[in-house]
């Protein structure tokens, strides 16, 4: 692990500077490999649409009423169903993708050095053929994705070459969920993530939500957006930190056989009386694939900051900003 004087010492302000060079730079290249148009997403939604991500299903949504109209919003929790709904009613084709730039709010949280109330990621989604449901083209969309990944730390080591350092290998390695319970049978799920994560620096981990051999999932995962067998974590080892970080969440979207299935297993089929989950069934909207990634993620692991509170201005507890200060942290 490093210590503090190892940490980029780039100020507040240039770290601003960097912070807006990064992003860019990411975006611009994910829209070009992936082939994303961006467009416009909204901040909140009628929760009867099903339309709100549940995440792992007991997180709640912060609500509120429009009073003068009696009518009931959320603010979203990520953008998993709504894209696929304007996917088809914006006419994009196969192979043809959007992506937004996200903002949500999520109350739950457990707050610590990656995790925030407030989140900001890159929420992409793509139309693929039902013939493309595959391990092969789920690892070709993860492949391209690093790519990015790569050309990004490149550009901005170039833009900071005395301050930041090289993190990432030349491909990144996949693996099941399963496979690494097996590997690391006595370690806990994120204990097992950094074992593999200090190994192989870049890790794709495949199979998120679904039961392991040991009978329980790796980690939680919703059951009505992406495919369990078909999705997975892009996970770095940081240096900084010495532990892995997840930069995103992504996979193969649920068809009708695999939606159903899913919300079996979590006992939550009453989910099907919602608009977005009648659409599914009824074969309405399109095959995709698609997923979120981690806007201050990647700068914290880009930029090597020990914290996320160094690379997003959001709410900590004050006994988390005392702790951070005599880490030598500089809190947006």
């Amino acid at each position: 692990m490093r210590n503090n004087s190892e940490v980029t010492n780039l100020s507040i302000k240039e770290t601003q500077i960097a912070i807006k060079s990064l992003k860019d730079f990411f975006e611009r290249d994910l829209a070009n490999t992936l082939n994303l148009t961006r467009v416009s997403a909204p901040l909140f939604v009628r929760p009867e649409t099903g339309l709100n991500d549940n995440l792992s299903g007991v997180e709640k949504a912060v609500s509120f009423s429009l009073r003068k109209y009696g009518i009931d919003v959320e603010i979203v929790q990520s953008l998993a169903k709504w894209k696929r709904f304007a996917l088809k009613n914006y006419g994009f084709d196969p192979y043809e993708g959007l992506y937004a730039d996200m903002n949500a709010i999520r109350p739950d949280e457990e707050l610590d050095a990656i995790h925030s109330i407030y989140v900001d990621q890159w929420d992409w989604e793509k139309i693929i053929r039902k013939e493309d449901r595959t391990d092969a083209y789920l690892h070709f969309i993860v492949s391209e994705i690093y790519s990015v990944f790569q050309r990004t730390e490149t550009y901005i080591n170039s833009v900071y070459p005395y301050v930041l350092s090289k993190k990432l290998p030349s491909s990144i390695y996949f693996m099941t969920a399963q496979a690494l319970e097996d590997r690391y049978p006595d370690l806990t799920p994120k204990e097992r993530e950094n074992a593999i994560c200090r190994e192989k620096k870049a890790v794709f981990l495949q199979g998120i939500g679904k039961d392991l051999n040991s009978g329980a999932p790796h980690d939680g995962r919703s059951p009505d957006y992406d495919d369990w067998d078909l999705n997975g974590d892009i996970l770095f080892y940081n240096p900084v930190t010495d532990s892995a970080l997840e930069l995103s969440s992504m996979g193969i979207r649920v068809d009708e056989e695999s939606l159903l299935r899913q919300l079996k297993a979590a006992d939550a089929e009453d989910r099907l009386e919602m608009d977005y989950h009648k659409a599914l069934v009824d074969g309405a909207l399109p095959y995709t694939v698609g997923g979120g990634i981690g806007q201050s993620r990647i700068c914290m692991f880009f930029l090597e900051k020990r914290s996320i509170a160094e690379v997003q201005a959001s709410v900590w507890p004050d006994s988390y900003l005392m702790e951070a200060r005599l880490r030598g942290e500089e809190v947006l």
